[in-house]
């Protein structure tokens, strides 16, 4: 099958040939229908984050079972899923105490599968798998447990939405920090992430949600998914234009969607007096931001992080689902420009070029 194999930071993407084994028990092939085009992958692409290579990159997907391994029971052939890139064990602490998405067996294991082994490979050379999914690829094996069903009316595009972004933005909101209404809130970045704790914020009933990002684009489509106000750190100190549009105090809740050291801060620091601030974005290796500690005890502040939304993908996956089938969040305004797998480094062009919504690769 057709794939896009990542072969060492700085260089494209490649568009080969590879072999994808059939899946052993408690596994099931999946034909992709839609892979989202995230910042996480191109964490890697630049040399921020590591992982072992060669590698099948793509986290954020959905498609249709075509196979089922030995032993799965809650699947069957012609289901149509959303991914998780953190397929979970169930039986460590965190999946026994409602914190899949922190699995001890898919966290030590990475882009292996929980065996120890990958599908993927060319001839002898062994090809793993980012988060177990590696949906840049026409096909993939992915454990049962990363698999969940999908009515035929949620589109693939927004359906791999849900295996990522959304999950992790409208999560961040709503079960990371616990948004209340009448709070205001400050969101750093507004890719599709950020645009999520946008609408995450929005369902909470914040009533003060301000868009904080240096592409007046971006800020003006923030504006379609519950943003009030809008700050381009551009024009200006960015905190203190949170702080003068919360009565001079910061920010009930500040959320920090991009990863970088100064986001973080800027995030940290419009937050007020007995805030919360939540850290989302994934930084690159080595970009440490520099919190007061002192202000931290003494004005009582909350910093934290969410991964994947602090949400149970097989349970809250659904609760994505009903909220979009609902109309209660917008994924069909988010679902940006379709690419086929073979344009997949014009995708990650675009995205750094800042093209508004969320990109997605429909063609395989």
């Amino acid at each position: 099958m057709k794939a896009a194999v990542f072969r060492g930071a700085g260089k494209p993407l490649s568009i080969e040939e590879v072999e994808l084994d059939p899946p052993k028990a408690g596994e099931v092939r999946v034909k992709i229908g839609a892979a989202g085009i995230c910042r996480s992958d191109l964490h890697y692409m630049k040399g921020e984050g590591k992982i072992l290579e060669p590698a099948v990159l793509g986290h954020e997907g959905a498609g249709t079972v075509m196979e089922l391994g030995e032993g799965v029971t809650t699947l069957k052939v012609g289901d149509r899923v959303i991914l998780s890139f953190v397929p979970n064990c169930g039986r460590c602490k965190y999946c026994l105490t409602g914190r899949s998405n922190m699995c001890d067996a898919h966290f030590s294991t990475g882009a292996l599968f929980f065996d120890g082994t990958t599908r993927l490979h060319k001839g002898e050379e062994r090809i793993h798998h980012m988060g177990k999914v590696a949906c840049f690829a026409q096909e993939a094996v992915v454990p049962e447990s990363g698999c969940v069903t999908i009515p035929d009316d949620v589109g693939f595009p927004q359906a791999a939405y849900i295996g990522c972004c959304v999950t992790t933005g409208v999560g961040a909101a709503i079960y990371g920090a616990k948004v209340t209404p009448g709070s205001s809130v400050a969101v750093v970045g507004c890719g599709g992430v950020g645009l999520n704790v946008l609408q995450g914020a929005r369902l909470s009933g914040a009533t003060t949600i301000i868009a904080v990002d240096t592409d007046d684009g971006k800020l003006e489509f923030a504006g379609q998914f519950g943003a009030t106000h809008f700050v381009n750190p551009s024009n200006g100190d960015p905190i203190a234009a949170i702080k003068a549009l919360t009565d001079g105090l910061g920010a009930d809740f500040t959320f920090e969607a991009y990863g970088g050291a100064e986001t973080i801060e800027t995030a940290y620091n419009s937050s007020k007096k007995g805030g919360t601030t939540v850290v989302i974005g994934i930084s690159p290796i080595g970009s440490d931001p520099v919190i007061n500690p002192v202000e931290l005890v003494r004005f009582e502040k909350t910093l934290k992080g969410s991964f994947y939304g602090s949400a149970r993908p097989r349970v809250d996956f659904n609760v994505m689902v009903d909220l979009y089938r609902s109309g209660k969040i917008d994924l069909d305004t988010l679902e940006g420009k379709h690419y086929s797998l073979d344009q997949i480094n014009e995708a990650y062009a675009d995205l750094e070029a800042g093209l508004p919504g969320r990109g997605v690769i429909t063609e395989f």
